[in-house]
Order: structure tokens, then sequence, then C-alpha cells
């Protein structure tokens, strides 16, 4: 495979993801505003902008932090490249690119999906209707990923874009659950109170998991165990411990494939040691939010390692 249809194929799942993540960070900033009332909806709002590293060119745009706001700019506004809309048209973009290596069930998928997020997202979305166009992103993410499951070989196009979701999914999972740690709660005095419950509710629902955690836990809400289910859960398909796995079983096969392995494999292996060798006591012991700061770069650097490797500029 030349390296510029796995470099295409790779981000077009990333961009996929990155969309139905951020669709679900907003989802869930918007349930806790609405938890904690107006007085704390300006730090909530921050605190997704702030996650999704858009905080410096929102306040460019605006001087407050309005839900309406903050969903329409994250969204689809075109001062934000990086809106929701712009993500899922890279994604077909590079669907187009790549379509001799793509089934027509995954190019429907993506360029449908497209078209209907772009008549969506045409004119700014109502507070009203923002649960709609966020279960909007959410579902055209998962057919397309749907399609990939029930319509592709098991190849080289395969295996990068499942290394290409789980490795945006890991980023994701590690900035959702950081932001509740480290920027959300206002103060400790709050720590096992109901606004303390509430946040880590919403942590939960923001990655589908609090039906999971709930019947594992029965009904337990703190901290820890939270983290441990998901950082270390690999049962759990957004945790960080099963994104790895999966990564790491993709990136075997493409090494298979090619008959060695390379800097990439190596370097894999060894976040995938420092993270699935580590309890929850020896994380919260080095803090949880610098454990999670360096996870964030580590898989940041397996991404360029793959990049290099596989020659994606080429």
């Amino acid at each position: 495979m030349l390296g510029r249809v796995a470099n295409g194929i790779f981000w077009m799942y990333r961009y996929l993801e990155r969309a139905e993540n951020t669709a679900r960070l907003l989802a869930a900033g918007h349930r806790m505003a609405l938890t904690r009332g107006p007085d704390a909806e300006t730090e909530e709002w921050r605190s997704v902008l702030h996650t999704l590293g858009l905080l410096q060119s929102y306040e460019a745009s605006f001087s407050d932090f309005s839900g309406a706001h903050v969903s329409d700019f994250v969204l689809r506004s075109k001062a934000n490249p990086e809106n929701v809309l712009s993500m899922f048209e890279r994604a077909r973009v590079n669907a187009r690119t790549c379509r001799s290596a793509i089934t027509l069930e995954v190019w429907e998928a993506v360029n449908e999906g497209w078209m209907t997020l772009r008549d969506m997202l045409a004119r700014p979305v109502r507070e009203s209707g923002l649960g709609h166009a966020l279960a909007a992103v959410r579902r055209e993410s998962t057919l397309a990923r749907g399609a990939t499951h029930g319509s592709m070989m098991r190849n080289e196009t395969y295996y990068f874009a499942r290394a290409g979701t789980f490795l945006e999914r890991a980023d994701n999972t590690a900035r959702i659950l950081d932001v509740k740690y480290y920027l959300l709660l206002p103060s400790l005095s709050y720590v096992g109170t109901v606004l303390d419950t509430a946040q880590w509710d919403n942590v939960l629902r923001s990655l589908s998991g609090e039906r999971a955690y709930r019947w594992l836990n029965a009904g337990r809400m703190d901290a820890r165990s939270i983290a441990q289910f998901v950082v270390l859960d690999d049962r759990f398909p957004r945790s960080l411990a099963f994104s790895y796995a999966t990564m790491r079983e993709n990136l075997g096969a493409l090494a298979r494939l090619h008959g060695h392995e390379g800097p990439a494999d190596a370097l894999m292996r060894q976040v995938d040691q420092q993270l699935t060798g580590k309890t929850i006591e020896e994380i919260f012991d080095q803090g949880l939010h610098e454990f999670l700061l360096q996870f964030i770069l580590r898989n940041r650097s397996v991404a360029t390692a793959i990049a290099e490797q596989y020659r994606f500029t080429a």
C-alpha cells in the first residue's frame, strides 16, 4: 500500500472518531452545565473548550461562554477550522481519495453522513435541538464504523483504519477523564458530594460507560473506581487499556504483513507496558492528572512513529 493511501485511511478514521468524541464531550458539558445551574455554566463550557484545545481561538471570537456560542463554535463555526463539520468533511475527502481501498458501503456511509450533517449544521443549532444534533454526529460516525466492520477485508486498509480509530479514541478518553479530575471540580471540599457524583456520572455517560460501570460496581461512584474502569479495564471498549490492546493487535498484524517490526512497534510495546503494568494505586500516587498528561504525549509520539514507519508523506 502506498504511504499516501495508508495516511488517508489512518486519518479518515481518526477524523470520524474525533468528530464523535467531540460530540460526546459537548453533550457532557451541556449536561454538566444543566446540573450545576447558570452560575457555573461559564466554567463548564470553558472546560470543554480547554479539553478540545480550542480555548484560545474561541476567546479571539467571543467574550462570553454561553452554551449556544460554544456549541456553534465547536460544531460549525468557520472561525474554528477544527469544527465537527470540517472533521467529517476531511474524513469524506480522505475516503474519496482512497476510494479504491474501501468498500462501497463505507464510502456511502461517510458520504451520506457528511451530507446529513452539512444540511443539519447549515444554520446555528438552537439549544433545544443540540441533543438531536449531537446524537446525529455520533450516529453517522457509528454507521461508518459499522460499515467498516461488516464489509471490509481484514487487510492493510482495515488495520490502518483500526489503528487510527483507537489511537484517536485513547487520546479523547484521556482528555475527557483529565478535564473532570483536574479542571471541573471547583474545590476539594466537593469530593464525595452530590455535585461530585453527578460530574463523574456525566463523564461515564460521555464515554457510553455508565451502564457497564454500574453493573460492575453496584452503583459505587468514586474517583478511584471510575479511573480504574476508564484507564485499566480492558473489557470496556473506550478505556485506555482496551484502545491500546486493539492498537497493538492491529500494528502487529501490519508487521506480520510486511515481514518485520519497526520503531513504531517497539514504541507501542513500551507505552503499552507502561499502561497495563500499573495499578490504579500507582497511578494515583503519581497523580492522575500527571499520568494522563504523560499518556497523551506518549500517544502523540506513537502517532508520529506510525507515520514515519509507514511513510505517510511518501
